[in-house]
C-alpha cells in the first residue's frame, strides 16, 4: 500500500516528503523520477504500550511514500506523471498556502483553491480522455463481434464519462463487484482517495479559515485535508531531544508534528487500522484492512499463524489503560477468547494461539 505525493512547483512537497520519511535528497529542483520512502507511523497508542511494558525492542508500522515528479505543463503534456500516479494506491497533494516573495509561483499568485481545483481538473481530464479511448476501443470492436463482456463494460464506461463531465471524481462513483472487476487493471486515478495537505507559513497553523473555506467542496469530494508547515516541520527534526520538541510544539500551539496527524490520515485514506503484539520482549504495531477477521490479522505477523489459526486472545486498548494491567483485565473478566469470524477492531491487542 503506497501514498503518492503530488503537487505543483514550489509548492514544499520535498520538504515535507524528506520530514515524512527522513530521507536526504540531492539539492535539485524537483525530482524526474519517482523517490521512495517510508514513514513511521506515529500513534500516541504505541507510545503509552511501551512505557506499560518497557520491551527489549519496540518497532511501529510503517507506510509507504513515493515523491513523484512535479506536475508542471512538460510533464503534463508527456502523460509520464499519470503513469506514475496510476501506480500508488492513495494520494497527497501538497498546496502551497504560505507567501514568500523569493519562491516564485507557477501561477503567479498564492490561490491554495484555486490551485487544488487546477489539479483535480488534470486529474479528471485524464481519466475523461482514458475512457473515451476505451468507448471508442469498444464500440470498434463490437461492429466486427458481439460480446456480452464488452457491451457491460462500454456501458459503464458510458456511465463513467458521463460522471466525469460533471466534473466528478471515479472515487464517488457507486459500482458492483463485477463493474469493480471489469475496470480493476485501469489506471483511473481519480478513483483514488485524496488528502489534500496545505502547506501554510507558521503564523498560519492555528488558523482554520483555509480549511473551513474548503470544508464542503471536501466533504461533497471525499477528501480529507490538513494544514501542515513544511519548513516548521524541517526544524523540528533538528531538534535533539523528544522534550526539546514538545517544547518547541507547545510554544507554536501545534498539537503534534505533521508526522503523526498525516500518516493516520494515510491510514484512513487507504483503508487500514492499527492492532498491537505486547510483551516484555517486543511491543509491535501491526497494519490490517478494516473488518479484516482475526486470521489474517494473523497472517500481517506471519503466514504460519493464519495457516494454523486457532483463537485470539484479544485485549481492548482503552480498557487495558483503565485497568492499568493484563493481571487487572483477567480479573474483571476483560480479557477475551476469539475465534475466526471474529472482526479485528483499531487498537486491537491480540495474542495469537495457534497450532502448524
Amino acid at each position: 500500500m503506497k501514498v503518492g505525493i503530488i503537487g505543483l512547483p514550489q509548492t514544499g512537497k520535498k520538504t515535507l516528503f524528506q520530514v515524512l520519511t527522513g530521507s536526504h535528497l540531492r539539492e535539485q529542483a524537483s525530482p524526474v523520477k519517482p523517490v521512495p520512502g517510508t514513514a513511521e507511523i506515529r500513534d500516541p497508542r504505541f507510545d503509552k504500550l511501551v512505557a506499560m511494558y518497557q520491551p527489549n525492542k519496540s518497532v511501529r508500522a510503517r507506510v509507504d511514500l513515493v515523491l513523484l515528479p512535479k506536475m508542471e505543463q512538460e510533464n503534463i503534456a508527456k502523460g509520464d506523471i499519470f503513469k506514475e500516479i496510476a501506480d500508488v494506491d492513495a494520494l497527497c497533494h501538497v498546496v502551497r498556502a504560505f507567501s514568500d516573495e523569493a519562491i516564485y509561483h507557477a501561477e503567479g499568485s498564492v490561490d491554495p483553491v484555486r490551485d487544488a481545483e487546477m489539479v483535480n481538473s488534470e486529474l479528471i481530464m485524464h481519466d475523461q480522455i482514458f475512457v473515451e479511448k476505451r468507448i471508442e476501443r469498444i464500440e470498434l470492436a463490437l461492429k466486427k463481434i458481439k460480446d456480452e463482456k464488452q457491451m457491460k463494460e462500454l456501458e459503464l464506461m458510458r456511465k463513467m464519462q458521463e460522471h466525469l463531465e460533471d466534473e466528478k471524481p471515479l472515487r464517488l462513483l457507486q459500482l458492483t463487484a463485477e463493474e469493480e472487476s471489469l475496470i480493476r487493471s485501469y489506471p483511473l486515478i481519480t478513483r483514488k482517495e485524496l488528502i489534500l495537505a496545505f502547506n501554510v507559513a507558521e503564523e498560519q497553523l492555528g488558523d482554520q479559515a483555509l480549511l473551513e473555506k474548503i470544508a464542503e467542496k471536501c466533504r461533497l469530494g471525499k477528501i480529507e485535508a490538513m494544514l501542515v508547515s513544511a519548513q516548521v516541520e524541517s526544524e523540528i527534526v533538528l531538534l535533539d531531544s523528544e522534550e526539546e520538541k514538545a517544547e518547541f510544539l507547545r510554544d507554536l500551539g501545534i498539537k503534534e508534528p505533521a508526522l503523526g496527524s498525516m500518516t493516520r490520515l494515510c491510514l484512513k485514506t487507504l483503508g487500514l487500522i492499527s492492532f498491537f503484539t505486547v510483551g516484555k520482549d517486543e511491543v509491535r504495531q501491526w497494519l490490517v484492512r478494516e473488518a479484516s477477521p482475526a486470521p489474517v490479522a494473523a497472517g500481517a505477523i506471519h503466514s504460519d499463524l493464519q495457516r494454523g489459526f486457532i483463537r485470539a486472545e484479544v485485549m481492548k486498548y482503552d480498557e487495558l489503560m483503565e485497568y492499568g494491567s493484563e493481571a487487572e483485565l483477567k480479573k474483571v473478566g476483560k480479557m477475551y477468547l476469539q475465534g475466526r469470524d471474529y472482526t479485528v477492531c483499531d487498537g486491537d491487542i491480540l495474542n495469537i494461539r495457534f497450532k502448524v
